[in-house]
C-alpha cells in the first residue's frame, strides 16, 4: 500500500512537472502545490503507521496541539480575556490521546464534546467577564472538537482490537481514510479543473464545481473498491465508504474555507511553507476521520 501511494505520488509529479514545460500556468502551478502538500502528508501518516504506536500517538497529539495552536491565533472571536482559558484546551490534547493510547474507548468518546464542552463555559464564568461571553462558551469548544477530538480518532485506530479475519489492523484503516480523503481533494480539484462550470457554494468557495464533486466522488468510491484490502469490509461496505468519505471530505473543507473567508485568509497559517498551515492540510480529515472511524466501529468492533 506504502508502495502504491508513493508511486501514485512520483507519477503525479512527473505528470505535473511535464505539464509544466508546456503550460506552467495557474492551474498547473496548483497542481504542482498540492502535490508537494500530499508528500509531505504521505511522508507523515506513512511514519506513524509503521513505527511505535507510542511515537505515532505523540505525533497525532502534536499536530491536534499544532491545529489547535493554528486556529485560536487566527480567530477574531476569542476575547483578550479569554486566551488564560485556552490553556485548558491545550490541557485536553495530551488527556485526549492518552485515552486514545490506552484504548479506553468510553472516556475517549466523552472527555472533550461532554467533560470540556461543560468545563470551558465553567472557566469563563469564574472569570467574570460576561461581555460576549456566550460567543466565547461557543468557539472554544468547537476549536477543541474539530482539532482535538476529530483528529485524535486517526490516532485511535491504532489501539483498535484486532480481529481474527483481518490481519491488516488498525493501521491499514489509518492509511486507508488518510489515502482516500487526501486522493478524494486531488480528484475533486482535477475534475473540476478539467470540466467544473457550476458553482456549488460560489461565497464561500468559488473554486467548487458540481462536476468536481461528481467526479472526485466517484473516483473515491472506485479508489475504495481497489483498497479495500486494508480493511475487513465486504464490497458493498467499501463502497459505501468510499461515499462517506468523499462527502464528509469535501465537507471539512468547505467547512474551513468558510473560516478562512471570515477572517479574510487564504491560509490558515504558514507552517508548510508555500503551502499554508497545518489546517489547511487536515481540513477534509478533521470531518472524514470521525465520520468513517464510527462507520467501521459500529461495522466490527462495536
Amino acid at each position: 500500500m506504502i508502495a502504491i501511494i508513493f508511486a501514485v505520488l512520483v507519477f503525479a509529479s512527473v505528470l505535473f512537472w511535464i505539464m509544466g514545460k508546456f503550460n506552467n500556468g495557474p492551474q498547473v502551478q496548483e497542481l504542482k502545490t498540492r502535490t508537494k502538500s500530499w508528500w509531505i502528508m504521505a511522508a507523515i501518516f506513512t511514519i506513524a503507521a509503521l513505527v511505535d504506536p507510542a511515537v505515532s500517538f505523540f505525533a497525532f497529539g502534536f499536530l491536534s496541539f499544532s491545529a489547535l495552536r493554528e486556529l485560536s491565533s487566527i480567530s477574531k472571536n476569542i476575547r483578550t480575556e479569554d486566551r488564560s482559558i485556552i490553556f485548558w484546551a491545550y490541557l485536553a490534547v495530551p488527556i485526549q490521546y492518552y485515552f486514545a493510547y490506552m484504548g479506553w474507548f468510553e472516556p475517549f468518546l466523552v472527555f472533550v464534546p461532554v467533560f470540556m464542552f461543560t468545563w470551558i463555559p465553567f472557566v469563563l464564568v469564574l472569570k467574570g467577564h460576561t461581555k460576549d461571553i456566550a460567543r466565547s462558551m461557543s468557539v472554544i469548544p468547537t476549536h477543541l472538537m474539530f482539532t482535538v477530538f476529530s483528529i485524535s480518532h486517526l490516532a485511535y485506530f491504532l489501539s483498535l482490537q484486532k480481529l481474527s479475519n483481518f490481519s491488516v489492523g488498525g493501521r491499514g484503516l489509518l492509511l486507508f481514510v488518510v489515502f482516500l480523503t487526501e486522493m478524494n481533494d486531488v480528484f475533486q480539484f482535477t475534475w473540476g479543473k478539467l470540466f467544473g462550470r457550476h458553482k456549488i457554494i460560489k461565497k464561500v468557495s468559488p473554486n467548487k464545481t458540481l462536476e468536481g464533486f461528481i467526479g472526485g466522488l466517484i473516483s473515491t468510491i472506485v479508489a475504495a473498491y481497489f483498497l479495500q484490502f486494508l480493511t475487513p469490509f465486504k464490497t458493498y461496505e467499501a463502497l459505501g465508504a468510499g461515499l462517506l468519505i468523499a462527502c464528509t471530505g469535501f465537507v471539512g473543507d468547505i467547512i474551513v474555507s468558510a473560516i478562512k473567508r471570515d477572517f479574510g485568509l487564504k491560509d490558515t497559517g504558514n507552517a508548510i511553507k508555500g503551502h499554508g498551515g497545518i489546517l489547511d492540510r487536515i481540513d477534509s480529515l478533521a470531518i472524514s476521520s470521525p465520520f468513517f472511524f464510527y462507520y467501521t466501529y459500529f461495522l466490527y468492533y462495536s
